[in-house]
């Protein structure tokens, strides 16, 4: 691992932490993340919910918002079909609530995966009238591409509302109205603080325009609602969908978390004591990406997704304390699932593809409910672009994970002509072939990023935020610290180097794979570290080390420790 550290000028440092009335180190952080404005950078450090911007600024929010208000007074049918991950489900959960609110009793109805395949299929949408034809549907998170199945709905006289944030080279639907900020006119809005709002996101502001006519109107329901109490549904979707957490996403899930924390909601609750989260804590978006988002995504995976929106919208303690225990289970047989396809991967890419720049794999047992989470971890590990791919029928279908600095939507917009389907984001994209296919598919997507990449892409890079001396590191610092909060795409963790410490003691090896260790600042402080998964390369003892890390607290036994987490180390030169 080559560890990068780019100097910034001190003079700017320096003018920086005076003008923001932060220390140099934070100071640094900010540069080093383009925060330079001090503007901008204020309301960075400071997210408020007053800083969310007018939700009519998103083409057709406002004639979205007008027919729901439509069918709000004329107390209509209305099916609501979202997608089955955890950005899908809790935008479903989101709009059911609300309009719950107004005596409207939408129906919901989540793709089944082995069964609808992804998104707003024929077989999903048939599913989903087998109630009655209703007077409005509402597609979340899926629909920006489905040209056929919404004039199917339309020509049944059927109003249909598309709320994606999925991005799309083809035409822009005709039918139907469509918020999705990924399909304007380049340069349109493109750096507005709403641009990368997940599915739920959108949904949310959706919610605050229906509110806001309603207002208008002085409706008392509308009147006495607090979108506030949503936010924990919002943080969840908009943290585990990935997307930049900067603008509006950072203000919603700076403030959602918080609502997480303090969630009223039966099935959250629930979710959280199977999951073994303890919002006394304090939640963080690692409790979304490992401990919530799998179990909530374990469901459509592997069953129906409907049962993790019934979870959060059920107000019976009973159904969600089983339900969470369903769900546990259902994650428990993911993760052997995904074990057993990880090991099997891995061993066709050491085999096969060690020198190749973007790597493809196929298997026909694969399950194709799982292939996504495979291909983060194994583009994770090569550092390497990577597709996973399972059966279903006559095609191949599956997910694919990239690596900063390379985006999959790129790379398939130029390669992607021989595939049947695919859509997503930079980092992640769903895809399906023909299995005949795949040998062309697979030449083309490695040449592609060898071509938009360049040089050694499997070559990993360890990128510092700052280095540090030993007695820097206190409690004061991470104090400081946690106005970055949270931490996600767009603004990453730091990872600090703390040059020529020493160990006086053998690091303790753990379960194998890991180690803790203790560092001594030479005044008498002791500082506790973990190591996960390098207990194959435990540092020597009395001798300078480099060491690059990450700061976090240790809750154990009620107590709150600062601990450091190793990344990577190096024997310190000279």
């Amino acid at each position: 691992m080559r560890w990068v550290y780019q100097p910034l000028p001190a003079v700017e440092v320096e003018a920086t932490a005076r003008t923001a009335g932060v220390s140099r180190v934070l100071a640094e952080l900010l540069l080093r993340n383009g925060h330079r404005d001090p503007a901008a950078t204020a309301a960075f450090l400071a997210p408020a919910l007053a800083g969310l911007g007018d939700p009519f600024l998103l083409r057709r929010l406002d004639a979205a918002a007008t027919r729901l208000r439509q069918a709000i007074a004329g107390r209509e049918s209305v099916v609501v079909l979202g997608d089955y991950d955890v950005d899908g489900v809790s935008s479903t959960a989101l709009l059911v609530s609300v309009l719950r609110c107004f005596e409207l009793q939408p129906r919901f109805v989540v793709p089944r995966r082995s069964e609808d395949g992804y998104g707003l299929s024929r077989s999903a949408i048939d599913r989903a009238l087998e109630g009655g034809k209703p007077a409005l549907f509402i597609a979340l998170d899926c629909g920006t591409n489905s040209h056929d199945e919404v004039a199917y709905l339309a020509g049944q006289g059927i109003d249909v509302i598309v709320i994606d944030h999925h991005r799309s080279k083809e035409a822009v639907l005709e039918q139907g109205l469509l918020i999705n900020p990924h399909v304007e006119p380049e340069g349109d809005g493109a750096d507005e603080p709403w641009r990368n709002l997940c599915t739920v996101g959108l949904v949310f502001k959706l919610a605050h325009g229906l509110l806001k006519q309603l207002r208008a109107e002085q409706h008392p329901v509308a009147l006495g609602l607090k979108l506030r109490d949503y936010l924990d549904l919002v943080a969840l979707g908009t943290v585990a969908d990935l997307v930049p957490l900067l603008g509006e996403n950072r203000i919603l899930a700076r403030h959602g978390l918080r609502i997480l924390q303090e969630t009223r909601r039966p099935g959250l609750r629930a979710l959280m004591e199977v999951a073994g989260v303890k919002a006394a804590n304090g939640i963080n978006p690692v409790d979304i990406s490992f401990r919530l988002g799998p179990r909530i995504n374990a469901s459509g995976r592997l069953a129906d997704a409907a049962l993790s929106v019934d979870l959060l919208l059920s107000e019976d303690q009973a159904f969600c304390a089983e339900t969470a225990r369903q769900l546990d289970a259902f994650n428990r047989e993911r993760q052997d699932i995904e074990r057993r396809i990880t090991e099997e991967a891995e061993r066709i890419i050491e085999r096969d593809y060690a020198d190749s720049p973007g790597i493809v794999l196929f298997r026909e047992d694969w399950h194709p409910g799982v292939v996504g989470i495979v291909a983060g971890r194994v583009t994770r590990k090569y550092n390497r672009p990577c597709v996973v791919l399972g059966n279903e029928g006559e095609l191949a279908k599956g997910s694919g994970r990239s690596i900063e600095g390379v985006s999959l939507v790129d790379i398939l917009a130029i390669c992607g002509g021989e595939l049947t389907s695919w859509g997503g984001h930079p980092m992640a994209v769903g895809i399906a072939i023909e299995k005949p296919r795949l040998d062309s598919f697979r030449e083309r997507f490695a040449e592609t990023i060898r071509v938009q990449a360049g040089g050694d892409i499997a070559q990993r890079e360890l990128v510092l935020s700052a280095w540090l001396e030993l007695g820097q590191v206190t409690e004061q610092l991470m104090t400081e610290l946690e106005v970055l909060h949270p931490y996600g795409q767009g603004n990453p963790e730091p990872v600090f180097g703390v040059s020529r410490v020493v160990l006086r003691q053998p690091p303790e090896v753990f379960k194998v794979q890991h180690f803790r260790f203790v560092l001594e600042n030479g005044r008498g402080r002791r500082l506790h570290g973990v190591a996960w998964k390098l207990g194959h390369r435990v540092p020597p003892v009395g001798v300078p080390l480099d060491l690059a890390v990450q700061l976090t607290w240790n809750h154990f036994n009620d107590r709150k420790l600062l601990q450091l987490e190793l990344i990577d180390w190096r024997r310190a030169e000279g």
